[in-house]
C-alpha cells in the first residue's frame, strides 16, 4: 500500500494523465447509458408503461413492425378471452398518423384504438378519461408540441376530428411519436379509411391490430390461440419501429467502449512495469515476493480507477442533468449507470493485472546490472 501510494505522489502527473482519460470514457459510459434508456422511454414507453402483460399478433407478421402490420379479429379475442389463464383479452389498434392542429401545425400521432373504460386505456392526469368517439387522451409530452387541452387535431388524407380531452399521467410514446388513446370504433373508421360523413362497412368494426392480454397470475402461459401468438410485452418491444435496430446500435457502442477502457488501462501499465522493472528487480533481490508485488500494482490500479470513474460518473450525470427537458432522448437511470461504471472498473482491473503480471518475470540479477 505504501509503495502504491508513493508511486501515484512521484508520477502523479502520468497518473493523473490516465486518469483523466478514464474519466472521459466513464463520462462517455454516463451519456451513452443515458442515451439508450431515453431511446427504450421514447421508442416503447406506451408499451413499458401500460398493464399489457402479453400481446398477440397474428401468426406469420414479422416482428419488426408487428404492430402495424397485425391484424386480428373479435373471434380471435373472444377465443383468447375464453382460455382459463386469461383474466382479461382486449383488442387494441394502432397506427402512426400525420395530423394538423387548429393553429395548422403538423403533428405526428400514433394512435391507439382502445375499449372506452378497459384496462388498456390510460388514466388522465389532466383532463378527463375517452367516454366516446372522437375523443383523445394525449401523451403529456406533446404538450411541448403545443397541443392543449380542447385542441381539435384534424388527421391529414381523412379529415376526421379528435378533441383532445385530457392528457396522461407520464410519457407515451411508441416508435418515438407521441400516442393519441382514442375509441376503439373511431379507430376501427380511421383504419377503414372512413371520411367523416360516410358510413363504414359493417365488417370494418371487427378488425384491430393485436390483441392485448393481462393473465389471471402472471402472462398467459399459452402463446398460439385461434391463428395468434403471444408474446410478453418485453418480447413485443421488438415489434415498435425501429427499436431493435436502435438498442443494438447503442450496445455495440457501448461494448467497444469498454473494451478501449480495458486496452488503455492495459497498456498504460504495460508501459509503467516496463519503466519500472530495474526497481522492481532490487526489491526481488531485497525479498519481496510476487504476490507482493502484484497485490501492489493492481491496487495501484484501483485506487487510480475508483477515484477517475467515481469524479467521471459524477461529471456525467451532471451534463444529463443539463440535457434534461431539451427534448433529446436521454434518461438517467441508476442501474444501467451503476452497472457500467462496475463494468469499467472491473474491465480496467483486469488490464491492470495482466499488464502488473510481467511483474512474476521480474528476475532479481537485473538489479546487478547484468542483464542490461
Amino acid at each position: 500500500m505504501f509503495l502504491a501510494l508513493r508511486e501515484l505522489a512521484f508520477a502523479r502527473v502520468r497518473f493523473g494523465l490516465m486518469a483523466a482519460v478514464v474519466a472521459l470514457i466513464s463520462v462517455l459510459m454516463v451519456m451513452l447509458s443515458g442515451l439508450s434508456s431515453g431511446l427504450v422511454v421514447d421508442g416503447v414507453s406506451g408499451l413499458l408503461r401500460s398493464p399489457l402483460e402479453s400481446v398477440a399478433f397474428a401468426d406469420g407478421v414479422k416482428t419488426d413492425s408487428a404492430f402495424t402490420r397485425s391484424e386480428v379479429t373479435t373471434a380471435q379475442r373472444d377465443a383468447w378471452a375464453a382460455q382459463d389463464e386469461v383474466a382479461d383479452a382486449e383488442l387494441l389498434g394502432t397506427s402512426i398518423v400525420n395530423a394538423k392542429n387548429e393553429d395548422g401545425s403538423a403533428i405526428d400521432l400514433t394512435l391507439f384504438g382502445v375499449e372506452p373504460g378497459g384496462f388498456v386505456a390510460p388514466v388522465a392526469g389532466q383532463g378527463r378519461e375517452i367516454a366516446g368517439d372522437g375523443e383523445i387522451v394525449v401523451s403529456v409530452s406533446a404538450q411541448d408540441e403545443g397541443v392543449e387541452l380542447g385542441d381539435v387535431i384534424t388527421l391529414d388524407r381523412l379529415g376526421t376530428a379528435l378533441e383532445v380531452v385530457g392528457f396522461t399521467v407520464d410519457q407515451r410514446t411508441f416508435g418515438h411519436v407521441d400516442i393519441a388513446f382514442l375509441s376503439l370504433r373511431t379507430w376501427q373508421e380511421v383504419h377503414a379509411g372512413v371520411m367523416p360523413g360516410e358510413v363504414p362497412e359493417p365488417e370494418a368494426y371487427d378488425v384491430a391490430s393485436v390483441v392485448a392480454l393481462r393473465g389471471v397470475d402472471g402472462a398467459p402461459a399459452e402463446t398460439s390461440v385461434a391463428g395468434t401468438s403471444a408474446r410478453s410485452i418485453e418480447e413485443a418491444f421488438d415489434s415498435s419501429p425501429g427499436y431493435t435496430a436502435e438498442l443494438m446500435t447503442m450496445q455495440l457502442i457501448q461494448v467497444f467502449l469498454y473494451a478501449i477502457a480495458a486496452l488503455v488501462v492495459g497498456a498504460f501499465f504495460t508501459l509503467w512495469t516496463v519503466q519500472r522493472t530495474r526497481e522492481l528487480a532490487v526489491m526481488r533481490a531485497i525479498g519481496a515476493s510476487t504476490r507482493f508485488l502484484l497485490t501492489d500494482g493492481v491496487l495501484q490500479a484501483a485506487i487510480m480507477l475508483v477515484g477517475s470513474v467515481t469524479a467521471g460518473v459524477g461529471i456525467g450525470l451532471g451534463f444529463g442533468a443539463l440535457l434534461d427537458g431539451t427534448g433529446m432522448p436521454f434518461a438517467l437511470e441508476l442501474g444501467p449507470i451503476l452497472g457500467g461504471a462496475g463494468l469499467l472498473l472491473g474491465l480496467g482491473l483486469i488490464g491492470a493485472a495482466v499488464a502488473t503480471a510481467r511483474i512474476a518475470s521480474v528476475d532479481p540479477v537485473t538489479a546487478l546490472g547484468e542483464n542490461r
